[in-house]
């Protein structure tokens, strides 16, 4: 049997996700997607079992393209955790596509849920409760978390949200295209964690203030004519347009999968609808995957 310190060298068409996160944060969901289209799923794996796992299934299909996805996290500590990041980069070095998606959720919108569904957390017992545990196994994930290639935050996602974003950026048809996400969202509500650049259009002149607008969103005709027409939001708009068409295709030549652009306003509701649905729209004759995203009117 190969050693972790001795990776199968042949593995050339194998993409493996590793899924992983606190519980309750959605990484069942997530696999189960993963499966539908396609990808060989195993929950609750020891991270040091990879390496045979991998060999084994390529005996057995070797003139197929692998396509698999693991869960790994705290309910099995024998699985040395600390180990996966070494682990990963010795499969990475052998040609497998490998990449980390972590899941997370704010500790309320965690012991909500665990609430709802009456389940027990994995790491909760007599003396331990359920915000203890909770904590604790953020702890315990910390070597996983920290080589994630892909933090996704689903405090604020249903079910069917969490499905669509994993079915289209992290499984899209067109594999090899970098997902570009325009996210709007409202500072009131925080500012999204799995964020690469964050840009703050609250100096725009906020439909808000026009009694006439503000039941409308920034997606509206009404709302966009507004904005169409102010010099700052132009400005704006050819500023950002500039700064990431010089460096979206950085991150694409570092090989990166996801890229997310978070555009952020009061309320988010009108300026930074706008502005996301504006540069999705400029960008996609450049890149085949992109999306738009709009956190408050979403959630």
């Amino acid at each position: 049997m190969t050693s972790p310190a001795e990776p199968p060298s042949h593995q050339k068409d194998t993409r493996l996700i590793v899924i992983s996160g606190r519980s309750g944060s959605g990484k069942s969901t997530a696999l189960h997607v993963l499966e539908d289209v396609g990808y060989t799923c195993i929950d609750n794996l020891p991270a040091s079992m990879l390496v045979n796992l991998l060999e084994q299934i390529r005996e057995h299909r070797e003139q197929e393209e692998l396509k698999i996805a693991v869960g790994i996290d705290a309910r099995n500590l024998l699985g040395k955790l600390e180990q996966l990041p070494d682990i990963l980069d010795k499969l990475s070095e052998s040609g497998i596509n490998c990449e980390v998606l972590f899941l997370d959720a704010r500790t309320p919108s965690l012991i909500r849920r665990f609430s709802e569904t009456r389940r027990r957390h994995p790491l909760s017992s007599a003396t331990v409760d359920l915000k203890e545990a909770i904590a604790l196994e953020r702890e315990l994930l910390e070597p996983i978390a920290s080589i994630a290639s892909r933090h996704i935050d689903t405090s604020n996602m249903t079910l069917h949200q969490l499905r669509d974003l994993v079915k289209k950026q992290i499984a899209p048809e067109k594999g090899d295209a970098m997902a570009v996400v325009f996210q709007s969202f409202g500072f009131k509500r925080g500012v999204p964690s799995d964020a690469d650049f964050v840009f703050d259009v609250r100096c725009l002149p906020n439909p808000y203030w026009k009694t006439e607008l503000r039941a409308f969103n920034g997606g509206d005709q009404p709302v966009i004519e507004f904005l169409d027409s102010q010099t700052d939001v132009a400005a704006m708009l050819a500023d950002l347009n500039g700064f990431l068409t010089r460096w979206i295709p950085r991150f694409l030549a570092t090989n990166r999968s996801y890229l997310t652009v978070a555009i952020g306003c009061t309320g988010g509701q009108h300026r930074s609808v706008y502005i996301c649905n504006q540069l999705a729209d400029q960008f996609r004759p450049q890149f085949d995957n992109i999306h738009v995203q709009h956190r408050e009117q979403d959630s």
